[in-house]
């Protein structure tokens, strides 16, 4: 691996350095280039890909808001030293299951925009691919043939789609991972074993679903999970044990769901840098509230928007600030003096 990567930087700096004593900076029509080995084609009138010109030591190449609408393994042979290929806001509604044979080295992948409905089986199983954006397509179901065993990828990003699920086939496949965004697409459930094989997963992006609930034991093994964001779901209620060995949370966003309580113990030992969001949940302020009351009242800190953590009911207590409350709002039999 380390002589190639020597070759690799001999082959660049003599491509590099014959273009300059020939006083031309070889560069396809419509794009831009720099000495640096990128190419940068961003004029909507393009619409086949720029093989013509395109210098052969190019490792960064950026195709974004054209009208390029087809790519092939072929094409990308002429940049065999890619390691980043930016592709977005194109036309590209399908791809070969070959397309990357000939970019060995290809470590960023970004297709975010374009028209993709589906993706063969092995598209992602050439190279060294580590991080992987698929945002904003139309995909409607995630294969787990897209993918290698122990794959290397540490962040992939799916989010914007048409997801209904995603097989747990796939992600015990991506061992790697450090970022999954499934946000803005249509799931309803995640597999109880969906997420098992993610022991270096930092942050997950599951906002904006369908979600209803969640397994108590889902997150049991991304220990390592700092960053979890299920805003904008219609989750109804959570697990006690939900949280439970995420000794690293640093954020919890939780705001826009069904929430209308928190079982006694959800919050316990949050780091004192721990922040989270809790507003538009239909809270009611009852003796069941009695848990996150406490909290709130103890970590304010902790809480963005806290004045906008309000009670849709009882009656009486609609569009009260839930930290103002006393014991006795809530039903309860305690003192305020108890509670502080």
């Amino acid at each position: 691996m380390i002589k190639m990567n020597w070759i690799m930087l001999i082959f660049t700096a003599l491509a590099e350095c014959h273009d300059q004593k020939g006083g031309v900076l070889s560069c396809p029509a419509l794009c831009s280039c720099s000495s640096g080995a990128g190419v940068v084609c961003s004029q909507s009138s393009l619409i086949h890909f720029p093989v013509d010109g395109l210098p052969p030591y190019t490792t960064r190449l950026s195709i974004q808001s054209t009208k390029l609408s087809n790519v092939t393994a072929s094409h990308l042979s002429a940049v065999p030293l890619l390691n980043n290929l930016q592709l977005y806001h194109n036309n590209l509604s399908s791809l070969p299951s070959d397309l990357l044979k000939d970019v060995p080295h290809l470590n960023t992948l970004d297709l975010t925009g374009n028209q993709l409905v589906h993706l063969p089986p092995n598209i992602f199983s050439h190279g060294s691919l580590h991080s992987l954006v698929l945002k904003n397509n139309l995909l409607e179901k995630a294969d787990a043939e897209w993918f290698p065993d122990n794959s290397s990828l540490t962040w992939l990003d799916l989010s914007g789609n048409r997801l209904t699920s995603v097989p747990s086939a796939l992600l015990h496949k991506l061992t790697n991972l450090e970022a999954l965004d499934l946000s803005d697409n249509q799931l309803q459930d995640l597999q109880p074993d969906a997420l098992k094989n993610l022991h270096r997963l930092e942050s997950l992006n599951l906002a904006g679903n369908k979600l209803t609930s969640l397994q108590p034991t889902i997150f049991t093994h991304n220990l390592k999970l700092s960053q979890l964001f299920l805003q904008e779901n219609q989750l109804r209620d959570l697990p006690a044990t939900l949280l439970q060995g995420l000794q690293h949370l640093e954020l919890l966003l939780l705001n826009q769901n069904q929430l209308q309580n928190f079982p006694t113990g959800l919050l316990d030992d949050r780091k004192s840098s721990f922040q989270i969001i809790l507003r538009g949940n239909p809270w009611v302020c009852d003796e069941m509230m009695e848990y996150l009351w406490k909290w709130l009242t103890v970590h304010p800190q902790n809480v963005h928007f806290l004045e906008e953590v309000t009670c849709a009911g009882p009656e009486a207590l609609k569009r009260r600030q839930v930290g103002s409350l006393t014991g006795s709002d809530l039903g309860l039999k305690v003192s305020d003096k108890e509670v502080a």
